[in-house]
């Protein structure tokens, strides 16, 4: 049976899309501005077409390109990390999800301190990594848990491991889910830190918990099909744990590549379906382009590893859900096109050109693997050559 990786670069945008001043994005470009900032050394990626997409600043287009290449755009609203992976699994979101920018209502708290007995600190949009040193101290005062939000339809729980247990903490955010599910928010997530006064620093104990997709995505035909589909890292709880026949934890973006890695090497074929967390949440919303480019070569450097592990039937896929710009004001994410970059044994130059939506790759990922997809229109005859 063949294997299709597919793995998020999570929120490494490649410019805006047309719509983007419609979210306060006009002029955002996440790969474009951090080549602006820093050198960028990734050859590997270059050599599989990401600088054949568009221009990117010290990264020439090399002579021989071995890869197909193209950028997508997200045909169903929003910009946040459900609205991205639904659509690439095929799976459009067509309505917003309801978001709280300003704090969320005191009915919503109250019906959330009634059914976990707990008050809170916050509730404001905020960053997570700001937020926990300006309320830490009085969260371990306290013991009230941190709640804030950001631009994406999301309940964040911040607490410290040594205040409230890992364990306690996701069972909290398990009661807050079904109480803000009832108020159009998609995810509710656990953020443990540890540290002390002026030094606290988030744990990789998070806990994501998220409402099912309302259709059926790509992982729900492959699992029918009797196809193995393995979540590696955040991915399975995007899609409220469903559709999924194993799921491998991991953290961060070193010990998600090497799952990655060690799940083809002993793969019997199917779905690898990863998100490399890193890009987005310690360098897009921290707003860091010069973290972001490091992390960027780091992957670059385990590419041709990465590829080593391929058989001669199975293929890669690399996308992104959404952008991040790290030079943006605030620290949201940003509505961009994204890349789409294909590879397997023998394959050549294929552009292929501006999608106009993420849904063709769950598409393509689906036909390789010999079902059909739910919506979208598949690329893979194009890499068949």
């Amino acid at each position: 049976m063949r294997t299709v990786a597919l793995v998020v670069a999570d929120s490494l945008g490649v410019g805006e899309m047309p719509d983007a001043d419609r979210y306060g994005d006009a002029g955002s470009d996440t790969l474009g501005h951090i080549a602006e900032r820093t050198a960028l050394r990734i050859p590997n990626l270059a050599a599989m077409g990401l600088a054949s997409i568009r221009s990117v600043v010290g990264v020439a287009e090399p002579a021989v390109v071995s890869g197909a290449f193209g950028k997508a755009a997200t045909a169903g609203v929003g910009k946040d990390t459900i609205a991205g992976h639904w659509e690439i699994a095929a799976c459009t979101v067509q309505e917003a999800f309801q978001t709280y920018y300003g704090g969320f209502p005191a009915e919503l708290m109250a019906q959330y301190a009634a059914a976990t007995g707990e008050g809170w600190l916050g509730n404001e949009a905020a960053s997570g990594t700001e937020i926990i040193q300006r309320l830490g101290d009085e969260h371990v005062a306290t013991g009230k848990p941190i709640v804030y939000t950001s631009a994406d339809s999301v309940f964040q729980v911040a607490a410290h491991e040594g205040v409230i247990p890992v364990e306690r903490l996701h069972a909290l955010c398990k009661q807050s889910f079904e109480v803000v599910r009832k108020w159009g928010i998609a995810r509710v997530i656990a953020r443990p830190f540890v540290g002390a006064s002026g030094a606290y620093v988030r744990t990789e104990n998070r806990k994501d918990i998220a409402l099912q997709p309302p259709r059926e995505t790509l992982m729900d035909r492959l699992v029918a099909a009797g196809v193995p589909t393995t979540s590696i890292g955040k991915i399975e709880s995007i899609y409220g744990d469903r559709g999924f026949s194993r799921s491998v934890k991991a953290g961060n973006n070193t010990t998600i590549t090497q799952a990655i890695l060690d799940e083809l090497r002993r793969s019997e074929g199917g779905l690898v379906f990863a998100n490399l967390v890193d890009f987005d949440m310690l360098y897009g919303h921290r707003r860091d382009p010069i973290g972001y480019a490091r992390a960027l070569e780091a992957l670059d450097e385990r590419l041709p590893e990465l590829l080593s592990c391929l058989g001669p039937d199975d293929l890669l896929l690399i996308c992104a859900d959404h952008g991040n710009d790290p030079t943006a004001p605030g620290s949201d994410h940003t509505r961009e096109y994204v890349p789409v970059l294909a590879w397997r044994r023998g394959i050549g130059r294929i552009d292929l050109g501006t999608r106009t939506t993420l849904a063709d790759i769950g598409a393509t990922a689906a036909e390789w693997l010999g079902v059909s997809a739910p919506e979208g229109t598949s690329f893979a005859g194009m890499l068949r050559g």
